[in-house]
């Protein structure tokens, strides 16, 4: 009798559980990312589902290869050279990239891998406490996603080595 009640004991707190995977996922923000043509190439989303927040981004019509992208301080992409977006996103002040002693920052991603067709997919869980960051992100100045020519070398501060600014776009809250 007693192994009867602990056990329907436990089936009623496993079914009150709820994953991650069963909560509504919300659209905060998304940006239209453009060559400093202005010609559209890709999008990003910023999503929430549960306390995890997501960034995705697919593009089409880079050149192969790998490629850094990162979140930029300011919500301006003036072509054609996009420095309007300023440094990366940094509101902890740490050290450049993933290999750094302190770790990322919130503006490290991970470099986009671009196919032979011209195409690249990226889906990042940004860090942090939710509310926190989306303060980050969506502030008075706004925020930015750039790719870079380059590779993302992951520890040269403030900017990975990854060249010069080759596409960007301004996230826009939903």
């Amino acid at each position: 009798m007693r192994f009867f009640v602990a056990s329907l004991a436990l089936a009623a707190v496993v079914s009150g559980c709820t994953t991650i995977d069963s909560l509504p996922e919300e659209r905060l923000g998304e940006a239209t990312i453009r060559l400093p043509s202005g010609i559209p190439i890709g999008s990003a989303q910023i999503t929430r589902k549960g306390d995890r927040l997501t960034l995705s981004a697919a593009v089409a019509g880079i050149e192969p290869g790998i490629h850094g992208f990162h979140l930029h301080t300011t919500g301006k992409c003036i072509a054609p050279d996009f420095t309007s977006a300023g440094g990366h996103l940094n509101p902890g002040g740490k050290a450049h990239g993933s290999l750094s002693a302190g770790g990322k920052h919130l503006g490290d991603m991970p470099n986009l891998d671009v196919a032979s067709n011209r195409t690249a997919t990226a889906v990042v869980d940004l860090p942090g406490e939710p509310s926190n960051v989306m303060a980050d992100l969506f502030d008075a100045d706004g925020t930015a996603i750039v790719i870079h020519a380059n590779a993302d070398d992951y520890r040269t501060d403030p900017t990975g080595n990854a060249g010069s600014r080759i596409a960007c776009g301004v996230f826009e809250a939903n």
